[in-house]
């Protein structure tokens, strides 16, 4: 029972610290979209309209990134200050203005009266707000008993003008004074938590420098944006402001059409379809016109496609860690997206328009994705050769979506754009993946075909490889062609140093390193199918006379086999996999196909100097040494001596040297050999 006790607070707490977090992201909004003249108020007054903005940034910024005691601390403290200014204001209008206080008090909003008309309401009426507010002004700063009840004399004292019926001036003299009484009081409080407020703010300073100095610039940020919760932050950032301007307009949408005189009927009747589009528009527009704005929907759309992710891999039966990406990978590509277009900074008919095709561009990538999710599923399952069709059917079926979803999207655009650089784009990336799809299910049901089949198919792996490899020659055609359209639209259209970047990583990822890992295929199994037809094949008696298996696939040897320098036996498809993997048997290690390595040139080295300086002087050459184990000079007939490749390892007889040398003393030769010894 304490456990959800306890889970609950934490979810509770959670999400009290994500929505006082808020306000600071609509302060910095706020003060980024201000209109801001500089003229006419002359440098001192734009120097100080600039230093306001910034400081209001960087107060914004403090609080946001405080600790969750320290952010409740804040908030503490700014909830007194409120409560406390509206008892003051109460004071001073119910004080100044008797009568109006008296007609807002006696009638609502919707026409109700409250109390009956007489003279002690209103002032008993206010006495019970004030009370309610002195109490919450005490328990907020959780002041002493005599500082209480200084509070709530100074709330109460002005109510007494009421009673007593002082002339204006006196009651509003006395609302004054105990309105200071309480800003003095509440200074004095603040004052005295100064202290603390430095501190958070500096502590909230050596704690981001400590981390960027130990853990770098990366880990900081990802430290700061869990420990924030940014994305929930701007998520509840971005529905707010949307709830908030969807009720203005539609309080705008009616007292338009009060203003026209409409009949009640009318009035009262549910938005035509027109109108709702216009307001719907409206919000959309609305919904990015800033960046803080794009980050905020870009958080909506990762939440979005996080548990559309995660109910595409419940329906087909994944359990893959990494297919959870794609809440990550749709807001980065959308943000991107909206930087590169800059979404923010058009007009707003042209950012409606440009908002409806980066979504677009966005739908054709969400899919891409889940295409990738899909396909291991896809694979594993006609390789596991499982028969049930319950497991087959949703991945089959998600397939299929993958393939009529881009052709009625591309059918439906075409219908309705005329030919353009991002129509282009949209239908590149549908095309692209509804051959992904085809090359995917073609591929399974091969596998599937030959789970069916009793006997081996050698040219399973040959028609796997053809299918992958004319799909992945596809798709960097279409890497290639889409890396011209965006050249294209960056230089006659809409060039910006974004798109130059997305460009290069596009070459980069999608056409070079594709290029690269295709080449690299090719040259593996061009190797291996040259290892394989270098080995002997055994067929008919030989293979009955083995009775035994393929100790890859565990299969009888039904047609011919490969046989390794080991002498094992294996299928030729089998040992032709396994080298693509590794260039050694299966069994026991040993190298299947070894090439005989080219003899590298002799090295030069100073023992060589005598060789050939006695060659140079018409001199024999030193005789070899014997073989081991064989006495020098020993039996048999002489045998032409073979050039030896390495003058290192040859010892010469001190004596027959010397005698060859021309007698007794050092020959010439040796004294250089040591001078270079020496000298080195």
């Amino acid at each position: 029972m304490a456990v959800p006790q306890a889970r609950l607070s934490h979810r509770l707490l959670a999400g009290l610290d994500v929505a006082l977090r808020v306000p600071c992201v609509f302060i910095i909004d706020g003060i980024f979209n201000s209109s801001y003249e500089p003229s006419g108020s002359g440098w001192a007054g734009a120097g100080g309209r600039v230093l306001l903005r910034v400081l209001g940034v960087l107060a914004a910024c403090v609080v946001l990134l405080l600790s969750q005691k320290a952010l409740f601390k804040f908030y503490t403290l700014f909830l007194a200050a409120v409560v406390g200014a509206a008892g003051v204001l109460i004071n001073y209008h119910a004080t100044a203005q008797r009568d109006v206080v008296y007609g807002a008090y006696h009638k609502t909003a919707l026409g109700f009266r409250l109390l009956p008309r007489s003279g002690p309401t209103l002032w008993l009426g206010v006495a019970a707000v004030q009370m309610a507010l002195g109490v919450g002004y005490i328990f907020l700063l959780r002041l002493q008993s005599s500082l209480a009840a200084l509070v709530v004399a100074a709330l109460l004292a002005p109510l007494w003008g009421l009673v007593v019926e002082l002339p204006g001036d006196g009651r509003q003299l006395l609302a004054l004074g105990c309105g200071a009484l309480l800003g003095l009081q509440l200074a004095g409080c603040l004052a005295l938590r100064l202290p603390w407020l430095y501190y958070s703010g500096r502590y909230v300073y050596l704690l981001l420098r400590h981390m960027y100095r130990i853990y770098g610039l990366q880990l900081l940020l990802e430290d700061t944006w869990k420990r924030v919760r940014l994305p929930h932050v701007l998520r509840l950032f971005w529905l707010s402001r949307l709830a908030a301007q969807a009720l203005i307009l539609l309080y705008v949408v009616q007292a338009a059409r009060r203003e026209d005189a409409a009949p009640p009927a009318a009035q009262g009747a549910v938005l035509s379809g027109e109108v709702l589009w216009e307001v719907l528009s409206n919000l959309v527009i609305s919904g990015c016109d800033s960046t803080l704005t794009v980050l905020g929907m870009s958080a909506v759309i990762s939440s979005l496609a996080h548990y559309l992710g995660l109910c595409i891999l419940l329906f087909i039966g994944s359990t893959e860690e990494e297919d959870k990406r794609l809440g990550f990978v749709a807001p980065v590509l959308f943000f991107i997206l909206a930087l590169q277009t800059g979404l923010s900074s058009l007009d707003p008919d042209e950012r409606l328009v440009r908002l409806s095709r980066n979504m677009c561009l966005l739908l054709t990538a969400v899919l891409h994705f889940i295409h990738g999710m899909t396909e291991p599923v896809l694979m594993s399952l006609s390789a596991s050769h499982t028969p049930s069709l319950r497991r087959h059917l949703p991945v089959l079926l998600v397939s299929l979506a993958l393939f009529l979803l881009p052709v009625v999207l591309s059918y439906f655009l075409w219908n309705q754009y005329a030919l353009n650089t991002w129509l282009f784009a949209v239908t590149a990336f549908c095309v692209e993946l509804c051959l992904k799809v085809v090359v995917s299910v073609t591929v399974y049901v091969l596998f599937m075909a030959d789970g069916v089949s009793s006997v081996l198919w050698e040219g399973l792996d040959d028609y796997v490889y053809g299918v992958r490899s004319a799909g992945s020659v596809l798709e960097f055609l279409f890497g290639v062609v889409m890396f011209a359209n965006g050249a294209y639209t960056m230089v006659f259209e809409s060039g910006s140093k974004i798109r130059a970047c997305m460009m290069c990583l596009h070459a980069y990822f999608n056409i070079y390193l594709q290029a690269r890992n295709g080449w690299r295929t090719f040259v593996h199994r061009r190797s291996a199918a040259q290892k394989i037809n270098s080995l002997p094949e055994a067929r008919g008696r030989a293979l009955r006379e083995l009775g035994d298996v393929c100790a890859i696939c565990y299969q009888e040897f039904s047609g011919a086999a490969r046989v390794t320098p080991c002498r094992h036996y294996f299928h030729a498809p089998c040992l032709r996999k396994w080298l693509y993997i590794q260039d050694s048997c299966p069994m026991c290690h040993q190298r299947v196909y070894v090439e005989e390595p080219e003899a590298p040139p002799r090295p030069f080295s100073d023992r060589d100097a005598a060789p050939a300086a006695a060659a140079a002087l018409g001199r024999p050459r030193p005789p070899a040494p014997p073989p081991p184990g064989e006495e020098p000079g020993g039996g048999g007939a002489e045998e032409p001596q073979e050039e030896i490749g390495d003058n290192d390892s040859i010892e010469y007889d001190e004596e027959e040297w010397g005698a060859r040398s021309g007698g007794g003393g050092a020959p010439q030769e040796e004294q250089y050999l040591d001078e270079q010894e020496e000298s080195d």
